[in-house]
């Protein structure tokens, strides 16, 4: 694959730079043959490459294509261009045409590592995760995680009493678990001094909690029965109540008891009557 990257490259002179980011570019990140070659190639113009359906085949058999730039009610009107292929073979690019002279996404992405640079125009530092490392929250941004996270709460608990599965579901692996993701993501900063990643939705957790966290958080998958719905959604709580209150002492927050005390109690409620 390396070798079709960068022959289609070095064949066309107005490709000027082949640049690899992602978790291929990330010494660290662990090996499988299913990870994805993420590329950009900076051209001198991007229109030749658009809607062109020779580039896919030069490179494999397309099992599915995707090119989202021409997705949704209304063309892109993006400078660049992007192939989404996955080959038959078991082979994944993520291509992109991008203008040479935009070179931002590249410098600015800690994971960019340069192939291919015909007029030696890059001078970048290794590739490294930096760039993914959790920030410091906000007391703001601190609160408002908080806040939609236990405002959420009483909608799947709504949602078991009129046994309505499907809404429940939604919520709790939805609004309510991008809420709990977040606060993992900064309990894993103060964990590790803001110096490592938790992943593209937490798929990096699993090295980073303790294990009783990580046994709180595989309790809060659940199938379809209302039953263990009710155990993910206090597993989930609990999960988030002991990473927020970690995280607001480490960064000198306040965590609002009052709130969490109180929706705890009303979701109780509601699963007292919808026992009934």
């Amino acid at each position: 694959m390396m070798n079709l990257i960068l022959g289609y490259a070095r064949d066309r002179d107005d490709v000027r730079s082949v640049v690899m980011t992602g978790s291929r570019a990330n010494c660290e990140a662990p090996r499988d043959p299913f990870q994805d070659y993420d590329i950009t190639y900076l051209v001198e113009d991007v229109a030749p490459y658009r809607r062109n359906q020779q580039i896919p085949a030069y490179f494999g058999e397309i099992m599915i294509l995707q090119t989202p730039d021409d997705m949704g009610d209304a063309a892109s009107i993006e400078t660049s261009y992007a192939y989404l292929m996955q080959f038959t073979d078991g082979n994944r690019i993520d291509l992109t045409f991008r203008p040479a002279a935009d070179v931002a996404p590249i410098v600015t992405d800690s994971l960019s590592l340069v192939l291919l640079d015909k007029d030696r125009r890059f001078a970048l530092p290794p590739p490294s995760l930096r760039s993914y490392f959790p920030c410091r929250p906000t007391l703001k941004k601190f609160a408002d995680c908080c806040n939609e996270f236990w405002w959420v709460t009483p909608y799947v608990a709504k949602g078991l009493y009129r046994d309505q599965i499907p809404y429940a579901k939604g919520m709790l692996d939805g609004p309510l678990r991008n809420q709990l993701v977040q606060m993992l993501t900064w309990y894993v900063g103060v964990s590790t001094n803001l110096q490592a990643s938790a992943g593209l939705l937490g798929k990096y957790l699993k090295i980073h909690l303790t294990d009783d966290l990580w046994g709180l958080m595989e309790r809060t998958y659940s199938d379809a029965q209302r039953e263990n719905v009710w155990g993910s959604l206090y597993a989930m709580n609990e999960l988030f109540r002991r990473a927020a209150r970690i995280t607001a002492q480490a960064f000198g927050f306040a965590y609002h008891e009052q709130e969490d005390a109180a929706v705890s109690r009303f979701i109780r409620e509601i699963q007292a009557c919808s026992s009934v």
